[in-house]
């Protein structure tokens, strides 16, 4: 290379497969860990359910906050693959939408204990954020479409009013033994449904 900005020419190259899956993994295994004791849990605890070692998860995510905002993209772009691919695979457009609101509330639910961590950066949590509403309400807004040209649902309710709604529900389940968000939930994808 000559003087000059180095990474001038260099492409970047897609992540070998097993990369993306132990990427995967330790993602998957630090959700679950948030999930039982909390964001502020040991690094070791992650690794003892990823089956690594903490200068894995170290290498992958230098800092708490780095591991924190790769959980929250993790879900949100897991929320959003599983949209089609259960429109394309359950029975009816409305079957698909419910499916995809119980996958919503268990994101929802592990999401405000990672989104209490990255308040305190501001820009940083607007940032998720939009991310969270640019990958999300695409994704809502073709399911209630789809129920709503098969005629199982009404066709004047926009998807950010439901998974806002749906968000609201959720606020604070977590730590509420006898409040049951997801029943609650359920009453509402209940009541968009036509009943003509």
């Amino acid at each position: 290379m000559v003087d000059g900005d180095e990474t001038e020419g260099r492409v970047d190259r897609p992540r070998r497969a097993d990369a993306r899956r132990n990427q995967k993994t330790l993602l998957d295994a630090a959700a679950a860990v948030f999930v039982r004791s909390g964001v502020e849990a040991p690094v070791r605890d992650i690794a003892a359910e990823a089956g690594v070692g903490t200068a894995t998860i170290y290498r992958h995510f230098p800092t708490r906050a780095d591991l924190i905002i790769g959980v929250y993209r993790h879900q949100v772009d897991a929320c959003a693959a599983a949209g089609p691919e259960l429109l394309a695979s359950s029975p009816t457009p409305y079957t698909a939408l419910a499916r995809w609101i119980d996958l919503f509330v268990d994101f929802l639910v592990t999401k405000h204990g990672l989104a209490g961590v990255l308040q305190s950066d501001n820009a940083g949590f607007e940032t998720l954020h939009a991310y969270f509403l640019d990958r999300l309400v695409p994704v809502c807004t073709d399911l209630l479409d789809a129920a709503a040209t098969a005629g199982e649902i009404r066709s004047d309710l926009s998807a950010y009013e439901l998974m806002r709604g749906v968000g609201n529900l959720c606020i604070g389940a977590e730590n509420d033994p006898r409040y049951d968000a997801r029943r609650l939930v359920g009453v509402l994808v209940t009541g968009v449904r036509r009943t003509e």
